[in-house]
């Protein structure tokens, strides 16, 4: 192990590095707080005002993954569906098996300069997670409690909302619900041999109610839907953690464009083109996992700088005075003071630890567990 990978694994820096993306986004919240007195007056520059702000908080956690861990990610498309990234506004669904498969996803948005105006169908339980859910609601993120009957005015409301965002908008969905599990997917299966529909291998049964509605909602602000399917080389299963301590893997993600106009608008139609696909997506890891690579053109998008400078600042910013403030406390020599420095250092590594927590699949919902017992 050289030496910059094994300071990469010392809890000290993982402990600078999370104060940092901490502090940073407390304070990023305060500021989007303050921009809500934009809203009435000028709701297109709050709009743009608070991408940037959300950009110099998520670019952090890209800077992770892109320079912190050198995590490469590869694009399987067409040059024509490459040369519309970042120029149209679009629907994105992908398949969620992975801790990190949205940090995979804010990789490719940073990229292509749509990082800071993300959207995605949220789960109403991430609303009250600090920072996280704190930034997506001033970002106007669409939340739903998964259930239909009770989600169904909020989520048009909210996608209504968004048919004149100014900034390129990608929309992201997890139609599966929820993360794979083998538990999730045998009782999802169960619920597709009781509705006739075909069985999948590596997917779950896609929810079409929030794919359908999003589809009637945006038609005519999105221009087309971006199936992506991603994969990571030698069946790794790389997690928050992993990244956090310098590990390197290689992401592939196959990319497919479909014009929206091409899409059913009949809401039973567009349900069934969303089942094909992921009949479609089952066969494109079919292929995955038997040639360890996913067919057609690749394309490697460079890195941007810009993460990496957002970094810098908000390192020299935040840990300048956390420094004078930590020489300060242990030259006093008080008891009093010291020991609330140390408190204050443990309460920082739960809170961090919690926050990383979220994204752990064995923590995930235990949605989909029970469909089943529900559809018998």
């Amino acid at each position: 192990m050289g030496f910059i990978a094994y300071l990469k694994t010392q809890f000290i820096l993982h402990l600078l590095i999370s104060f940092v993306f901490v502090v940073s986004g407390l304070i990023i919240n305060f500021i989007q707080l303050c921009t809500l007195t934009l809203w009435p007056i000028n709701k297109q520059l709050y709009r743009r005002v608070n991408c940037r702000l959300s950009y110099s908080l998520w670019s952090q956690l890209v800077m992770l993954l892109e320079w912190w861990s050198g995590t490469e990610c590869t694009l399987f498309t067409e040059k024509e569906t490459v040369d519309q990234f970042g120029k149209e506004h679009v629907l994105i669904i992908l398949n969620h098996n992975f801790e990190i498969d949205f940090l995979c996803g804010w990789t490719i948005c940073e990229r292509f300069g749509v990082l800071g105006s993300s959207k995605v169908l949220a789960k109403h339980e991430l609303l009250k997670v600090p920072l996280i859910g704190w930034t997506w609601y001033f970002l106007e993120i669409v939340f739903c409690k998964r259930k239909w009957e009770e989600d169904r005015d909020t989520v048009v409301q909210g996608l209504k909302n968004l048919v004149d965002y100014p900034e390129c908008m990608w929309f992201l969905l997890y139609c599966e619900g929820t993360r794979f599990t083998e538990k999730k997917h045998q009782i999802s299966m169960q619920v597709a041999e009781s509705k006739g529909l075909p069985k999948l291998k590596y997917h779950l049964l896609p929810r079409t109610k929030g794919f359908t509605t999003t589809v009637q909602c945006l038609r005519g602000t999105a221009s087309a839907v971006y199936d992506v399917t991603l994969n990571f080389r030698d069946k790794k299963n790389p997690s928050l953690l992993g990244i956090l301590y310098g590990k390197k893997y290689q992401a592939d993600m196959c990319v497919r464009r479909f014009p929206l106009e091409d899409i059913p608008e009949n809401e039973t139609e567009c349900a069934a083109w969303l089942h094909r696909l992921y009949q479609e997506k089952d066969t494109l890891q079919e292929h995955y996992e038997k040639e360890g690579t996913f067919p057609g053109p690749q394309y490697k998008p460079p890195r941007r700088p810009w993460t990496l400078l957002n970094f810098f600042f908000w390192t020299v910013v935040l840990l300048s005075p956390l420094f004078n403030f930590a020489i300060g406390v242990f030259v006093s020599g008080s008891p009093l003071l010291i020991v609330g420095f140390m408190s204050f250092i443990g309460i920082a590594c739960f809170a961090v630890r919690r926050l990383i927590g979220v994204t752990e699949i064995e923590k995930g919902s235990s949605y989909g567990n029970q469909e089943f017992k529900k559809n018998k």
